[in-house]
């Protein structure tokens, strides 16, 4: 057999752009840049030079510069190569001052991330000559700053003012990405003294919903897109404007809290938005007598927004329930979407006795959101590939079959929450058969984190037993000592050690000291 020796050289250059599109171009053009004139004229197509990100994902919200010698090739040979080809630069705080010395003539984004935030608040102010040579080229920025202790609760809500105070061409902003949730604005029941007439689309987590309704009070008269996530259920009740949004065509909404104002606040608020064409709604509201079904959607929603191409919702209404006949069901939910132009629509309706409460959930498919909480025995079983972090609750136990359907719906789930305290009725007669080696042993391959803090301790027995689940390395468990204790024999059990080794135990107890077998039974223990 002959073997021919293929180099880069000898490849077309359609088949040198597929490859290299596949790959990070920050790592091919400090790779291949300058060995030789064919790479460099394909290197400096716009596929790989507008748009560069100069920094390091580390993990899960942890950024880092690039290492000394890239940094350098970059500063000292690439940037000034290409430095009139580059649109959009997202950097971190170490190296921004090196990078931005160089001329950048059609630079017009920026990100900058892990910033603290002193730091954001000196950098955008008047006497900053960084930002005075870029104030009027950049339009678009994203600004990702880190909580530090110590700091005025108004930090962020300066920051915020600053850059639209300072930015005289800004188009677009994306403040604070992070899910941090302490990198909210609010104004503190005072209207902002902030405004643009250049800002189009904006993306911003505040407080309250009050917070929302200020920024939409007037302060930005040509936006279009507004993306808005609200921390707090609190309302204040406050007399705003209330005139028509009509340059508004794009507003998502979502809110971490269980919300009391659906009908008084939100509902009014997006008759305003009278020629919107794309809603997001992700809530969860408390109402009075009926669920949010298909009828009020069309009703309260689509009757009064005609221009709207696109709606994607994930609502949970819940309703307190006594001695009420005639409760509705899951089929008359799905019922009330029978006409429903949208997308797939997804419903589940529980009805919990302990606690006489209702839940109806009703999203659009396919889902786009990263969580999915308060999963039920109700749950639909379709599948979710956005999602990495999931929320399980019932009161009724959940049955060895029932993960089974968890891992099939959320293959890249990486945080899990149990809360049940009702015991596994199929663990109970496995045991009196003495059947336990039939079960089909569940794999959750990407997940990092488990809560089972508020979980019976047949749960915590489901997740440890090797018959039953296969964990991977490094995953943290909380879970009440005494109950690990218990269904451990105390550290002893083999039968759930091989789990054990795999994970870091958090303690949330309060346990001033650990016996020595324990920590020889985890892999860590803190």
């Amino acid at each position: 057999m002959e073997y021919s020796c293929v180099q880069l050289n000898d490849l077309l250059d359609e088949i040198l752009i597929y490859i290299f599109k596949k790959l990070n171009n920050v790592t091919i053009l400090y790779s291949l840049m300058g060995i030789n004139k064919r790479l460099d004229r394909i290197l400096h197509d716009s596929i790989f030079t507008s748009n560069l990100t100069l920094l390091n994902y580390l993990s899960y919200n942890s950024i880092s510069s690039l290492s000394k010698p890239i940094l350098d090739r970059y500063c000292f040979e690439i940037l000034p190569k290409i430095n009139n080809k580059i649109n959009w630069l997202n950097l971190e705080l170490s190296s921004m001052k090196r990078i931005l010395s160089v001329n950048y003539p059609n630079l017009f984004g920026l990100g900058i991330y892990n910033i603290e935030k002193e730091t954001a608040l000196r950098l955008f102010t008047d006497q900053t000559c960084l930002i005075e040579i870029f104030k009027n080229q950049i339009s678009s920025l994203v600004i990702g700053t880190k909580n530090k202790c110590g700091l005025t609760e108004n930090v962020n809500t300066l920051i915020f003012t600053n850059i639209l105070t300072i930015l005289n061409n800004l188009k677009y902003l994306h403040f604070n990405p992070s899910l941090d949730t302490y990198q909210q604005i609010s104004f503190n029941r005072s209207s902002p003294t902030i405004f643009s007439s250049t800002l189009l689309e904006l993306h911003v987590k505040v407080m309250t919903i009050d917070d929302c309704l200020y920024l939409l009070d007037g302060c930005f008269s040509q936006l279009h897109s507004f993306y808005v996530h609200i921390l707090s259920s609190l309302h204040f009740k406050l007399k705003l404007n209330k005139g028509k949004l009509s340059n508004l065509k794009t507003f998502s909404l979502s809110c971490d809290s269980k919300i009391f104002y659906y009908d008084d606040v939100i509902i009014p608020l997006l008759h305003r938005m009278s020629n919107l064409e794309q809603l997001n709604l992700y809530l969860d509201c408390s109402c009075e007598e009926t669920f949010i079904d298909g009828n009020d959607l069309k009703t309260n929603i689509l009757n009064h927004i005609l221009q709207l191409k696109s709606f994607a919702f994930n609502i949970r209404s819940s309703i307190h329930y006594i001695n009420q006949i005639d409760l509705p069901s899951n089929q008359y939910i799905q019922h009330t979407f029978k006409e429903f132009k949208y997308k797939k629509i997804i419903s589940s309706v529980d009805y919990f006795p302990d606690s006489k409460i209702g839940e109806c959930y009703i999203c659009s498919y396919p889902f786009t959101m990263t969580r999915y909480e308060r999963i039920t025995n109700n749950f639909s079983g379709e599948l979710f590939k956005s999602v990495c972090e999931v929320e399980l609750f019932d009161e009724r136990s959940f049955e060895h079959e029932f993960f089974l359907r968890i891992q099939k719906s959320f293959p890249f789930m990486k945080k899990l929450t149990l809360i049940n305290n009702k015991p596994q009725n199929d663990k109970q007669c496995r045991e009196l058969k003495n059947n336990n080696n039939n079960l089909l042993i569940i794999q959750y391959p990407h997940l990092t984190y488990l809560n089972l803090d508020q979980a019976h301790d047949d749960y915590l027995e489901q997740f440890l037993l090797d018959t039953k689940m296969c964990l991977p390395i490094n995953v943290e468990l909380r879970a009440m000592y005494k109950s690990l204790k218990k269904v451990t024999h105390n550290f002893k059990r083999n039968a759930t050690r091989i789990n054990c080794l795999k994970m870091n135990y958090k303690c949330t107890d309060d346990i001033s000291r650990f016996p020595k077998h324990l920590k020889d039974y985890f892999r860590n223990v803190y």
